[in-house]
């Protein structure tokens, strides 16, 4: 019987913590797959944005020089994905192979060689041949990107530390005072008498030090996150940078053109003079559409909004959320015991179970985590071995606090391989749930897989199996005097 009410109280501890954890693994959960989704679309529909624009203005020579513009496109989603892709470097490649492609397709009396064609390139900074579109957006879209991934790895790390620190393990201490706080009253014939508020508060405290230790990272996590989020809302939108790209990368376009003759002229004195083209090729002007001027969507032509939100929709409903989250830990204990079905209440202090009798419970609370335990009346609690596998949680929340200020002062983050432990990094914030590794493989190697999705345990019926033991309880009282002394 003393077996099979332990296992008893751990069930209904274990559902108590993850019903009342609830509302904060949800919201990870849902407003990663939420914001994931949003990226993701924002990318397909401005790389199909520009793909239609160009098609339309330039034709046939925006078609066979397409892999520029796809490559671009290509290398935002991998970065954002978690690849080890520098923002700067790949932007100022990609304006160098369209110097490239431009400066032969103004120039066709001439052929250029692959040696002449990198001469060319080196000249983009030097001659600026897109004026300062370049320099605008390498500093809109890396702010941008850098926020992006990383908030969205924030989400993440949320949502994983959430799902593991609910997912508690009791310690043969707790589990003792659980029993002694659940089932000891019927045992004295006292089967509707609930915990005293006060008694169930210290054994909470005394099972859940260990989490409540997790608080002081775990709001320092979320006040990052929050700053993050302010920086999407405002300078770094990544919405109002992709949106308009394909305008932007037009615009710079048109520049090009319209400089077409000082730049060549400058790039054949630095480079040298260029070997004239066969005949046939030189006979050959510029392709009359090439100067055709593009013609913007007008707004309804646009696609719509990525995921069906807005950006701001989106930042505006987390961060609520966000706040609401904060020292969620440290308040288990009291959000355990208010619950009716839990205790007899604060308005019931004299008719309530105190551990020996149905009276007042005289002992103060305790404060706050592990170390604040070592005279918890109700609980062993061992302060000298701080769990393991919170302590690892703590790592990873203090880890991503870091990247995330780096983020809102717009400072990229070394993203390397998972194989290098020290980097804590590895499949970036944009995977899907169903394919992402754990992005911190050294502090969660020894977590349980959770499903995100995964239905909460109903612990109604735990209850009412408390409920119909009670009559067997009863009969043998006096077997458990000892326990409950």
């Amino acid at each position: 019987m003393e077996d099979k009410l332990s296992q008893q109280s751990k069930l209904e501890f274990e559902n108590l913590v993850e019903e009342t954890s609830h509302f904060v693994r949800t919201t990870f959960v849902s407003r990663h797959k939420k914001f994931d989704e949003f990226f993701r679309e924002l990318l397909e529909n401005a790389e199909k944005s520009l793909n239609d624009m160009f098609v339309r203005t330039y034709g046939m020579l925006y078609m066979q020089n397409s892999e520029v513009f796809q490559d671009l496109f290509t290398e935002l989603k991998r970065y954002y994905t978690g690849g080890n892709v520098n923002l700067e470097e790949m932007l100022n490649d990609f304006w160098a192979r369209l110097l490239e492609r431009m400066f032969q397709l103004i120039n066709p009396q001439y052929h250029f060689s692959e040696d002449y064609l990198e001469c060319v390139s080196k000249y983009t900074d030097q001659l600026k041949p897109f004026g300062d579109v370049p320099r605008k957006l390498k500093i809109q879209v890396t702010r941008a990107f850098i926020a992006a991934r990383t908030f969205v790895q924030g989400l993440t790390v949320g949502r994983e530390v959430a799902n593991r620190v609910s997912k508690v393990s009791p310690t043969p201490g707790c589990i003792r005072a659980l029993m002694k706080m659940l089932y000891c009253p019927y045992c004295r014939g006292l089967p509707t008498v609930r915990p005293c508020n006060n008694y169930c508060l210290n054994v909470m405290k005394g099972c859940l030090a260990n989490q409540a230790d997790l608080d002081t990272e775990w709001n320092l996590f979320i006040d990052a996150m929050l700053l993050v989020a302010e920086r999407l809302e405002g300078p770094f939108n990544i919405e109002s940078v992709m949106d308009p790209i394909d305008v932007k990368i037009s615009e710079a376009i048109m520049n090009m053109q319209e400089n077409s003759m000082q730049v060549s002229a400058k790039v054949f004195q630095g480079c040298g003079q260029p070997k004239p083209a066969p005949a046939l090729r030189s006979a050959r002007s510029a392709p009359e559409n090439f100067n055709t001027r593009f013609r913007p969507y007008n707004p309804e032509e646009r696609p719509t909004t990525a995921a069906g939100t807005s950006l701001d929709r989106l930042v505006t409903d987390i961060k609520e959320k966000l706040k609401l989250s904060k020292k969620v830990w440290s308040a288990l204990p009291y959000t355990i015991c208010k619950d009716e079905s839990v205790t007899a209440g604060t308005s019931n202090e004299e008719e309530c179970w105190n551990g020996h009798s149905k009276a007042r419970y005289l002992p103060e609370i305790m404060n706050d985590g592990l170390t604040n335990q070592i005279n918890n009346p109700e609980v062993d609690v061992d302060i000298t071995r701080p769990d393991t596998f919170i302590r690892q949680q703590i790592m990873a929340l203090r880890v991503m606090t870091n990247k995330l200020k780096n983020a809102y002062n717009g400072n990229d983050v070394n993203f390397q391989d998972t194989s290098d432990e020290s980097s804590g990094s590895g499949s970036g914030s944009g995977c899907m749930d169903d394919v992402c590794p754990t992005e911190f493989e050294f502090v969660t190697t020894e977590a349980p897989a959770v499903d995100p999705d995964r239905r909460e345990v109903d612990s109604s019926a735990a209850r009412l199996e408390r409920s119909l033991l009670s009559g067997s309880l009863v009969c043998i009282a006096l077997a458990w005097q000892r326990l409950c002394r």
